[in-house]
């Protein structure tokens, strides 16, 4: 939050394009305090295509493509939402993303580009790969080559395939030593080119040995071949298509008023039927004077967009900016190796010294997105009481599990209280959950609550539900009601019904699906998000406690540690994003299924979460009386959370996790992950042996990673690593 300031407005960005992410990267420059920024992508990265052709012919890495969007829109201060929206209501100024509750704007913009698939061809869409969307052309391009490649038909004779053709050949001869590309067009290929450039270019095709199919109409794609209306057919291991720029099909529905399926925009890009929305790029038309389809003009629309939804916001209409595009540009386009070709006006020249230009460009493009660190906190007063620097640190504060205080808080205060004056209230010590005994039914009652620790309220509810739960699921209970408690940061009346409804419906579908409902809760405004639920389940014999493990029995995990130290270098701006949305992804998912699986089995249970998988199995081994004995190289963990551990990034409570255990574990090269907090984590199980084997394989058909993780072993209370 800006210094508390309340939030007035909603401004959704849907596409993660070149314009929005320099609008995202200028927005953490110069906020606009009381708006909330939201940034809505079908993944946590969004692909630069000036590198494409590079990639293709194998000069830059895959991962060299991307823009983080987690690290941005964390830069940014601004909320990402990974989905990929699939309609809005202009009317209720609202966007839909498949799998969550709807997301309200006050202004919106749409930077979603084109596409290049292409229904009408037979066959296209079960064997054909399109140019755009460009990550999944990527990968799949990388899957091909690494398997040993083939041949190539390029359908769409354009700029873009003859750049992606010559790429292709210079890939293939490098990697397989042979290249077979044939590039499909129905008109001439290069027909729109400048002459002078297009001479050269047919050139530098024929040097590629790429074959040319001029005048051809494609009539059926197929799983190795391309068959042309003649009925000749071209061989194509992989068939791509970059036939010209399509509009997303779902624009058409959209209400907005569109000219050949692109938003008509005017000259400020607000569209031109509703004056709330704006777009840029790829699927803009630009209504006072059109341009084609090129990322110059996106580049270029990025300062306009910001200053005028910042002007919006702010409610000053009149310094609304228009957009001047140019009325040509340079043209760079690269010719296979590391040669470009440059024209303009029918100015030609081609060489090395371009393709190295060309590559400074892109590479300061993409530099900017690189190059992000964490805003530097505002400085504290000169006067302050003595240890409040050193009690405040370097690093955030975490959010989720790695905001709990320290282990044994809680308990010492709770075993000062008086205990047993009512029969009917069920000790479980050790558990955070108590069993009441309503007639001849237990009933299980657990609370939890989570520290916000990304800004996407709807995620944060669906993660926080499904915490809540995991006592619930542990004691073997079937999940029943819910109580919600809510603290939301400040906000105008208007967004206080946005964001309560979005948190509401996202919580509502997490219980529901368990077989339980929200039934009430409360609300107060604070300076920070904060989402928790009180639970009540259902026992219908004894709840599994932490008391019964047995030596002899294996330790089953059923997720992978880390999320404790991602979410801390999230924070920091030092996670890779798609290591960041795995762990999203993850705390997302219900360990409903696979305490369904484990209650009947298990003589002890728990959810793993903030005191790590080292403080939760100590809990069992004292409540049992055991010792337990780990696997250390067994341990499931999460994409990159053992590097950000090795380069020395803990969360809050990772510390006083350790120091609690000191003398009880033992201690080995690369344990830090034992004492990494989790939030939502998995169940940690003891079953007989003679069940562990069959579990695990029940669980792998469920699509659950379970894992066996070691043994419980006779007592004293202590965990021995092998």
């Amino acid at each position: 939050m800006q210094d508390n300031l309340p939030i007035m407005k909603d401004i959704v960005l849907v596409g993660g394009g070149h314009t929005h992410a320099l609008v995202l990267r200028m927005w953490a420059m110069r906020p606009v305090p009381g708006v909330r920024l939201t940034v809505v992508n079908p993944g946590p990265t969004a692909p630069y295509s000036g590198m494409l052709p590079g990639h293709v012919a194998g000069h830059y890495a895959r991962d060299a493509l991307d823009i983080d969007l987690v690290r941005l829109a964390r830069f940014a201060g601004a909320r990402l939402v990974i989905g990929a929206a699939h309609r809005i209501d202009p009317q209720a100024q609202r966007v839909h993303v498949p799998g969550r509750a709807a997301l309200d704007y006050d202004l919106l913009s749409l930077d979603i580009g084109i596409h290049s698939q292409m229904p009408e061809i037979p066959g296209f869409a079960e064997h054909g790969v399109a140019a755009k969307p460009l990550d999944t052309f990527a990968d799949g391009w990388t899957r091909f080559v690494e398997g040993g490649g083939g041949p190539v038909a390029v359908i769409g004779g354009g700029v873009a395939g003859a750049e992606l053709a010559m790429a292709a050949s210079h890939r293939l001869r490098a990697a397989t030593g042979r290249a077979e590309v044939t590039v499909i067009d129905r008109g001439e290929v290069l027909g729109e080119m400048h002459p002078r450039a297009r001479r050269r270019l047919l050139a530098e095709l024929d040097a590629a040995c790429v074959r040319l199919c001029p005048g051809s109409e494609v009539a059926e794609v197929a799983r190795d071949h391309v068959r042309l209306a003649t009925g000749d057919e071209i061989a194509a291991g992989f068939a791509l298509g970059v036939a010209g720029a399509r509009p997303h099909r779902w624009l058409a529905a959209s209400g907005l008023t569109l000219e050949k399926g692109f938003i008509a925009v005017d000259g400020q890009l607000r569209a031109t039927s509703h004056p709330e929305v704006f777009a840029v790029g790829d699927c803009a038309h630009f209504a006072p004077d059109p341009r084609p389809k090129a990322g110059v003009y996106a580049v270029r629309a990025a300062p306009v967009l910001f200053d005028n939804l910042r002007a919006l916001a702010m409610g000053r209409a009149d310094r609304l900016r228009r957009f001047r595009p140019q009325r040509d540009y340079l043209k760079l386009i690269s010719l296979g190796d590391k040669r470009a070709l440059a024209e303009r006006q029918g100015l030609v020249a081609a060489g090395a010294l371009l393709w190295r230009w060309k590559n400074r460009i892109d590479q300061r493009f993409m530099q900017q997105f690189r190059d992000l660190a964490p805003m530097a906190p505002a400085p504290l007063p000169r006067e302050v009481a003595d240890g409040v620097r050193e009690a405040l640190g370097d690093k955030p504060l975490c959010g989720g599990c790695g905001a709990k205080l320290g282990p044994g808080s809680l308990t010492q205060a709770l075993a000062a209280l008086p205990h047993g004056a009512r029969a009917d209230v069920e000790s479980c010590a050790g558990d955070d959950a108590a069993v009441l005994r309503v007639g001849e039914t237990r009933q299980v009652v657990t609370t939890d609550h989570l520290r916000a620790f990304t800004d996407d309220h709807g995620l944060q509810a669906r993660i926080a539900a499904i915490h809540a739960l995991g006592d619930c699921w542990a004691m073997g209970a079937q999940p029943q009601a819910a109580l919600a408690t809510l603290i939301l940061p400040r906000l105008s009346t208007p967004l206080q019904t946005r964001w309560m409804q979005e948190i509401m419906a996202e919580a509502a579908a997490v219980f529901a699906a368990e077989g339980a409902e929200i039934v009430g809760g409360h609300s107060s405004m604070g300076d920070e998000l904060t989402i928790g639920f009180t639970v009540t389940g259902l026992v219908e014999d004894v709840p599994i406690t932490l008391a019964g493990a047995c030596p002899g029995e294996r330790l089953i995990l059923t997720k992978p540690l880390g999320t404790g130290t991602l979410l801390a270098a999230e924070m920091q701006l030092a996670a890779r994003g798609a290591d960041v949305a795995r762990a999203w992804a993850q705390m997302a998912e219900s360990s409903g299924p696979a305490a369904a699986l484990l209650a009947p089995h298990a003589t002890a249970m728990t959810d793993v979460t903030g005191f790590g998988l080292a403080g939760h199995l100590m809990n069992i081994c004292a409540a049992s009386g055991a010792g337990a004995r780990l696997s250390l190289d067994a341990l499931p963990v999460l994409p990159g959370a053992r590097d950000l551990l090795a380069q020395g990034i803990r969360s809050t409570v990772h510390a006083p996790n350790r120091a609690s255990l000191a003398g009880r574990v033992e201690t080995a090269e690369g344990d830090d992950i034992l004492y990494d907090p989790q939030t939502s984590g998995g169940l940690l199980a003891c079953v007989p042996a003679s069940s562990a084997a069959a579990l695990l394989d029940r669980l792998h058909k469920s699509g659950i990673d379970a894992v066996d993780i070691g043994e419980v072993t006779q007592g004293p209370a202590r965990i021995t690593l092998c």
